[in-house]
């Protein structure tokens, strides 16, 4: 609770905030996330979860890929909850200045956010990796087998794998909006997926607050440290806010 009030006075306190969040933002609207025990990373599959998102595995196997991709990657039913919404809200009041993403599951411009960096992609964006064409996530998700152009072309997601670089654009951006916030909270994410992993380095403000399960390797140098679920945090926040607790 003293933890949940801290970090009530730091967000109005400052103007100047930026989110960066992983896995642990999407598991409340039910999306599984990679590394704890229950995660993708620890089912059992014919090949590791790491490997069938690898650009090497996706080229190599298609078919194995999107079986994957299909059944534990679609989120075109889920719903934002409680902490998309909060995000959202901080936005509108014009607190928040960025969202950077390790997500791929476009569940912030559900929400209604409006700057949202996605690190990895996005779900919702594909292409033709022979002439280029711009495919759906509907298109793609109910497709049979691997989705094809119709000039017979493999569609692929524009998703980072593994092997692939991030997108110099939204990396930088990213980084540019860490360095000049005032205050940057970290959460849902156990920071050990590089690049992005580093990107706490640039933090050079005031309050750097850190919300997660389990502990990260930045937590010692975290104004603030709160190991709870994301959604649980929300909630005492949101009724701190409503008996306008000080």
């Amino acid at each position: 609770m003293d933890n949940i009030l801290k970090l009530k006075k730091m967000i109005d306190e400052c103007d100047n905030i930026v989110f960066f969040g992983g896995a642990g933002v999407s598991t409340e609207s039910g999306i599984k996330d990679f590394r704890s025990k229950d995660g993708l990373y620890n089912m059992k599959y014919k090949f590791p979860p790491e490997e069938i998102l690898s650009n090497t595995f996706f080229r190599n196997n298609p078919e194995e890929f999107y079986r994957f991709y299909k059944d534990k990657l679609n989120s075109l039913d889920v719903l934002p909850n409680s902490v998309h919404k909060f995000l959202t809200k901080l936005e509108k009041e014009g607190k928040l200045k960025a969202i950077i993403t390790q997500n791929i599951d476009g569940l912030h411009q559900k929400a209604l956010s409006k700057n949202v960096l996605e690190l990895h992609g996005t779900v919702y964006k594909n292409h033709c990796m022979k002439c280029g064409k711009q495919y759906s996530a509907d298109y793609v998700f109910n497709s049979e087998g691997v989705p094809r152009c119709e000039c017979g072309g493999i569609i692929k997601p524009d998703v980072i794998l593994y092997e692939e670089p991030l997108d110099d654009n939204i990396v930088n951006a990213a980084i540019k909006y860490i360095e000049n916030c005032e205050m940057l909270i970290v959460a849902g994410t156990s920071l050990t997926v590089y690049p992005a992993s580093s990107f706490v380095r640039y933090f050079k403000g005031k309050y750097l607050v850190i919300i997660n399960n389990d502990v990260t390797a930045y937590d010692h140098i975290a104004d603030l440290v709160i190991h709870e679920k994301l959604g649980k945090v929300i909630l005492e926040l949101k009724r701190l806010e409503k008996e306008n607790i000080k």
